[in-house]
């Protein structure tokens, strides 16, 4: 038989969980001045460069212009002393001038390249130290084949002034990219600094301040937009906890009164002995309350998975009208008990989620039989939006709805007022809120309108979703 080890409980329950990767944080500050800085190496290294290359062609051209000049005064000296006394006033001239001129190397070749004259001892190395040379030819007076001569001149002072220039450009370079990046570091810091004020502001906010809003003492024209929507992002978490905390209460509420029910009609039948006929009647009462407990949690879920973004499914084209008729004759029990007339007007065809559709119209219909006087008529108004949509109102005559109750009319287990819930026939205030989902769904709004002793509740349907 092939067996495998199985992992022990206690290795899989206490194991580790896998650790996972955080993106690394940097700061704005440091990589700003750091590219800054770079930057401004970068730059004023172009540009230094450029001043040390001009300088350096100076130097050059400089160095050409002696070459040149000390060349003309050689040719001039050594043709006049070739004319007074030949070869040997050639070399005294050289050498009286090679006392007055140190930093120079002078040397004559006669045209079978034997020397004429060569310095004996230059203040330096021509293999060595930085040197510039040019070479010239020097005409003899009695017209033969002219001398060759070599002139060199030592460059090692402009060579130590370049390396002072380069190393004092690339100091200033340095010097400039530390300072800039500093500076920077140092004006970003500051001007960072109303954020950091935003983020203790925002770390003040809890469960017990959500009303707290964030500010600047001035006003930055970059953040102004942040701060406004952050604002108005705080406005709607704290609308919605509010509103999340009364629905809390309200589904305790609502789920209290019929538990507590349960839990005393079961105590009344569970303190004596009991005949069948009555533990059928305590179960009968008990079964209801269950039915409406269950009622409660099916719209709650059914609400929760609206909130999530579910969106109905699209059936094929459904005739408005026909739809209502059906829904009509199911209510027609409670309509014959108070007397009460539909009129339908209008017609649509559109796809939608017929089952969902004939649950909302339901739900109006229900909420304008609970309300509508005794006696009148109720109408179904349907009509066709320019868009292909559809809108649909269910119009009932009775107590008007004050107008700052009308925007939470859709609200979850919102009652207007007690004259709006008949206690006799308790309902447990999720039927327009359904409603509402159920349009929004079908990418539609619900609208409530009251005045003049007439209602209008009623909800648009859009002829396809969003984004098709």
């Amino acid at each position: 038989m092939n067996t495998q080890a199985m992992p022990s409980p206690a290795s899989t329950v206490g194991a580790a969980p896998a650790a996972t990767s955080t993106p690394c944080t940097y700061s704005i500050g440091r990589r700003l001045s750091l590219l800054l800085a770079m930057q401004t190496v970068i730059g004023l290294g172009v540009l230094l460069a450029g001043i040390y290359a001009v300088t350096h062609m100076l130097f050059v051209s400089k160095q050409d212009e002696e070459l040149r000049a000390y060349s003309a005064v050689l040719m001039e000296v050594l043709r006049e002393a070739d004319a007074k006394g030949g070869e040997a006033e050639m070399r005294h001239k050289l050498e009286w001038l090679a006392e007055r001129r140190p930093g120079t190397f002078v040397q004559v070749l006669r045209p079978d390249s034997s020397e004429l004259y060569r310095d004996a001892a230059p203040t330096f190395n021509p293999q060595m130290a930085p040197t510039r040379e040019q070479r010239f030819e020097i005409p003899r007076a009695s017209g033969g084949a002219p001398l060759l001569g070599r002139l060199v001149i030592d460059c090692t002072r402009d060579a130590q002034h370049g390396r002072r220039m380069a190393l004092l450009l690339v100091s200033a370079v340095l010097a400039g990219g530390a300072l800039v990046g500093w500076g920077t570091f140092w004006r970003v810091r500051c001007s960072l600094r109303p954020l950091l004020d935003l983020a203790a502001q925002t770390k003040a906010i809890d469960a017990r301040r959500l009303g707290q809003r964030i500010s600047l003492a001035e006003p930055a024209e970059e953040l102004q937009p942040v701060i406004d929507q952050f604002n108005g992002l705080m406005q709607r978490v704290e609308r919605t906890y509010i509103q999340l905390e009364g629905f809390n209460a309200d589904v305790a509420h609502e789920l209290r009164t019929p538990l507590a029910n349960l839990i005393g009609q079961t105590e009344v039948a569970l303190s004596r002995e009991r005949s069948v006929p009555e533990l059928e009647e305590t179960l009968h009462s008990n079964l209801e309350e269950l039915q409406r407990m269950a009622a409660i949690v099916n719209d709650m879920l059914f609400l929760a998975q609206a909130d999530r973004g579910v969106k109905a499914r699209r059936g094929t084209p459904v005739a408005m009208a026909e739809l209502v008729r059906q829904v009509v004759e199911f209510h027609e029990a409670p309509m014959e008990e108070r007397g009460l007339k539909v009129d339908i007007e209008g017609d649509a065809h559109l796809p939608m989620d017929e089952p969902l559709v004939k649950r909302a119209v339901s739900n109006l219909l229900g909420n304008a039989i609970r309300y509508a006087d005794a006696g009148s008529r109720l109408c179904v108004r349907i009509a066709t939006e320019p868009d292909g949509g559809m809108r649909l109102w269910v119009e009932n005559t009775g107590p008007a709805i004050e107008p700052e109750h009308l925007p939470r009319l859709f609200d979850r287990f919102f009652r207007a007022d007690a004259a709006r819930c008949e206690m006799e026939k308790p309902h447990h205030g999720l039927g327009l809120s359904i409603v509402a989902a159920i349009a929004r769904m079908h990418d539609g709004f619900p609208a409530a309108e009251s005045g003049g002793g007439t209602t209008r509740v009623g909800f648009s349907l859009n002829a396809r979703p969003m984004g098709a």
